[in-house]
């Protein structure tokens, strides 16, 4: 069974409870395999279909299709299912080339202090304030791009000369607190920022402030990262992505995989999950990925990370501070900083790492060799 451990109840959570969270907002989401070698989260009667199979997708099933939503600038189709069919997409999807169920995506924090995602509901924990990072500008330009909840005008960004706002959503359920995964993009940002202070940021939200995403967001969410570099005439040269899945077959979800394989000139950083497990995390566990675990103080392996021979590096992950927004009364905004633990944080440090070593003219093989001589991961 997925699980994940609240570090401050040390309570071990499973994946059937995350999905009754989630559900409690009005997330409608399937449980496939419950405790089984094949456990994964999707969304309930939710296909997905490339343009060139659509057709005969829905030539096969249509009596049992409710709606088609079509995406021209992705290629792709969601098509959703009616009636008992729901709560078979992952199984049809096996049986149809070409058609793929919808996975869900977990955040991966483990929190310390901060918001707790996995059931305390305890209040953050200030964190004393770091330095801020220098105000430099490399050129060339190294540009990162950050796949997460946002990322706020907090102090430490807003004044760069690249800098565009993408506000993080504090209270998506309007139960007037703070969600869980929220202020998740700007610390993510910040540690980033930390550690290679004169690279370009270029964030896209696709992680909910609840803690969760899925397949088709992410990918367009890659998507439109690539289409707006190409807009501005620009090199995404990193691409950090802090959230993943499970799956049925063990293999990569097929559209995030193809998507992938579109970015093979740029260092794609991924972390490797929370679940203290070997069993692949994907996209992390993709060869073209590296992938993070996280390493303590004393620069083991934590006993959350995820591990195997999948995993490629490891980095500090626990107790990380970075600049997070918080909410206050009225709905206004506190910029300051957090303690926040997971493999999420240790991604963006060896993305940072990666993205030094382009800046002083390593090449990109060079750049792979220094990171994972730098943040080896041994268990």
């Amino acid at each position: 069974m997925v699980s994940a451990v609240d570090q401050e109840t040390g309570t071990r959570l499973g994946i059937a409870e995350l999905r009754e969270l989630w559900a409690y907002y009005g997330h409608d989401l399937l449980l496939h395999d419950p405790g089984g070698s094949a456990e994964c989260l999707v969304r309930r009667g939710e296909l997905i279909a490339s343009a060139e199979v659509l057709d005969p997708v829905l030539d096969r099933f249509r009596r049992w299709v409710d709606d088609v939503q079509h995406d021209d600038d992705l290629l792709l189709a969601r098509v959703r299912l009616r009636g008992a069919e729901r709560d078979r997409c992952v199984d049809m999807a096996r049986e149809t080339a070409g058609l793929a169920a919808n996975h869900v995506h977990f955040g991966c924090p483990v929190m310390y202090g901060t918001p707790v995602m996995y059931g305390t509901g305890a209040e953050a924990r200030e964190a004393p304030p770091v330095p801020e990072p220098p105000a430099a500008q490399w050129e060339p330009p190294v540009v990162v791009g950050v796949l997460d909840t946002g990322c706020d005008p907090h102090p430490w960004f807003r004044d760069r000369p690249w800098f565009e706002p993408v506000p993080e959503v504090l209270d998506a359920d309007d139960d007037a607190g703070q969600d869980r995964q929220a202020g998740h993009g700007t610390f993510v940002s910040g540690v980033l920022l930390q550690h290679a202070p004169g690279a370009v940021l270029r964030t896209q939200r696709v992680l909910s402030s609840l803690g969760f995403t899925d397949d088709y967001t992410v990918v367009a969410g890659l998507r439109s990262l690539r289409q707006a570099a190409a807009a501005r005439g620009e090199q995404v040269d990193v691409v950090v992505l802090t959230a993943g899945c499970h799956t049925a077959d063990d293999e990569c979800p097929p559209i995030l995989g193809a998507e992938l394989a579109r970015w093979s000139g740029s260092v794609v950083v991924a972390a490797a999950g929370n679940q203290g497990r070997s069993r692949p995390f994907w996209p992390a566990a993709l060869p073209s990925v590296v992938a993070v675990g996280a390493t303590g103080s004393d620069g083991a392996v934590a006993e959350f990370s995820n591990f195997g021979p999948w995993v490629d590096t490891a980095a500090p992950g626990v107790a990380v501070t970075s600049s997070f927004v918080r909410m206050t009364g009225g709905g206004g905004r506190k910029f300051g900083f957090a303690s926040w633990s997971g493999t999420s944080f240790a991604a963006p440090r060896v993305a940072a790492a990666v993205a030094t070593a382009l800046h002083e003219g390593r090449t990109r093989a060079d750049s792979l060799d220094l990171v994972r001589d730098r943040y080896p991961f041994e268990r």
